[in-house]
């Protein structure tokens, strides 16, 4: 045994240390002052700096707002009851301008005894967007629900529509809701003929027109099913089903019943469309198509098939390599060229694929990325159950790549948002550049220069941070594997 003993090694302690009082407890603001923005001379010094310039930023910004002018018929009446309540130097913002023209800024030059229209579409897209977004949450379902139907109703009768609109707005928007809370499986069909009908409201026309659209894909999806034993033959055999009866039949069935029970909405042209109507359409068109096509893209460039990987990797990085003017361009001046004399095909449905490829293109990098962090082992396990390829990649590759995909997905759809501003240079009048310049344009309003921009910004930022926050609760509704 050891002579070693607790008296002769000097690092154990052989007497008890006195009792020494608790260190002073830290909480609240001050805790979080010191840990967070004080911790350190570094932190000192950016926590200065950046208070410095917050000063100046409020100091330059906030006497522009505190002066701001509500009511007012023109931009020379604002200056003068700027200076005369806050004396010759001041300056102030100008939003009688905002509240005189904030129609145009909203729906551009629709008609304005028509402005229901694409209200109730924008409500019953939080509608068609419910079963799917929020299926988890009965909550926070309801509270989409409830506010869309409320909003929608109420918007509607502030703008003029009459009793029978209202009556209509309030049973579809009510009948919708009933549906999706008893009948959840039969929301989902719902959902699929929503984008039909939010067409049939906001371009108007003969009802038959889009039914007879939607028909082309019941057929495709029936012949598919009817032949689904023969694989891609028969997705190959529903895709021409499909062409054949919208490039054949479409115009020819949607004539003979609008004969027979004429169900029709006053037409109103592309060119009529602007603001936020136009910026939300060509987004909202973009974000439920660029999805798919970018499932698509990414599948196809991880593909073993030499051919389909290489026209996928070109499709990708041809445009991924031109910028998105460049593709606005082609949409509007050079597709004609390509198309059969006489055909008329529509400006916003020709900047709607434009957009929709440009943003699939990078929403196939995103998703390729979240393919390639799923672990070797995944893939094996899916060989290892007999899955074949669609069923391996819709049950337990795609659902693991796309949580992983979320922040990127949505950062595209943002961007994508943002930039249906571009449309301006094809004639387009969008909220942020064409429509203000048309308003400025006229004798009263000419000089007004930031207020429009910042009503326009403010509305951007509402609907992109809505995105944004809406991505965080999925992400944590999803983060299984980390509780």
């Amino acid at each position: 045994m050891s002579e070693t003993h607790a008296q002769t090694v000097a690092y154990v302690r052989d007497t008890m240390v006195p009792q020494q009082p608790p260190p002073l407890g830290e909480k609240g603001a001050v805790k979080w002052l010191r840990e967070n923005l004080f911790s350190g001379p570094l932190n000192i010094a950016l926590t200065l700096l950046g208070l410095g310039i917050l000063y100046l930023v409020f100091h330059t910004v906030w006497p522009f707002l505190a002066h701001s002018v509500w009511n007012a018929n023109s931009i020379a009446e604002c200056r003068q009851i700027v200076t005369a309540s806050y004396g010759p130097d001041a300056s102030g913002a100008c939003f009688a301008l905002i509240k005189h023209r904030w129609n145009q800024f909203i729906f551009g030059f629709y008609p304005s005894d028509l402005y229901w229209r694409p209200i109730l579409a924008f409500g019953a897209l939080f509608m068609a967007l419910a079963p799917l977004l929020f299926s988890d949450s009965r909550k926070a379902r309801w509270i989409v629900m409830a506010v869309a139907t409320f909003l929608t109703f109420v918007f509607s009768q502030m703008l003029g529509a009459d009793l029978g609109v209202l009556l209509a707005i309030a049973v579809l928007m009510l009948a919708w809701a009933l549906l999706i809370e008893l009948r959840p499986e039969r929301a989902i069909i719902a959902t699929l003929i929503y984008p039909f009908l939010a067409v049939w409201l906001l371009w108007g026309g003969s009802l038959w027109s889009p039914v007879v659209a939607m028909a082309g894909f019941v057929i495709g999806f029936l012949v598919w099913k009817a032949l689904s034993r023969y694989g891609m033959l028969a997705f190959a055999a529903g895709v021409v089903a499909a062409a054949i009866w919208w490039l054949v039949l479409d115009k020819h069935v949607a004539a003979a019943l609008a004969q027979v029970m004429p169900l029709r909405l006053r037409p109103v042209s592309s060119d009529q469309f602007g603001g936020f109507v136009l910026s939300i359409t060509i987004g909202v068109s973009g974000i439920a198509m660029s999805l798919p096509l970018g499932v698509v893209l990414a599948l196809a460039r991880r593909s073993d098939l030499p051919l389909v990987k290489t026209l996928a990797v070109m499709f990708i990085e041809f445009i991924r390599g031109v910028p998105l003017i460049t593709l606005l361009f082609v949409a509007s001046l050079l597709l004609n060229y390509f198309l059969p004399p006489g055909t008329n095909f529509d400006i916003i449905l020709r900047v709607i694929i434009m957009v929709t490829l440009f943003s699939a293109a990078y929403m196939a990098e995103v998703i390729r990325g979240g393919l390639a962090a799923l672990p070797k082992g995944q893939y094996e396990a899916a060989d290892a159950l007999g899955l074949d390829y669609w069923k391996a990649q819709r049950l337990i590759v795609l659902p693991q790549a796309l949580k992983i995909s979320i922040p990127g997905i949505v950062s595209t759809f943002i961007g994508m948002l943002k930039d249906t501003t571009l449309v301006v240079f094809v004639g387009l009048f969008d909220p942020l550049k064409a429509m203000a310049d048309t308003i400025r344009a006229s004798f009263e309003w000419k000089g007004a220069y930031w207020e429009p921009y910042i009503f326009v910004g403010s509305i951007f930022f509402l609907l992109c941070f809505g995105m944004s926050r809406y991505s965080m609760y999925l992400e944590r509704r999803l983060k299984r594997d980390h509780r």
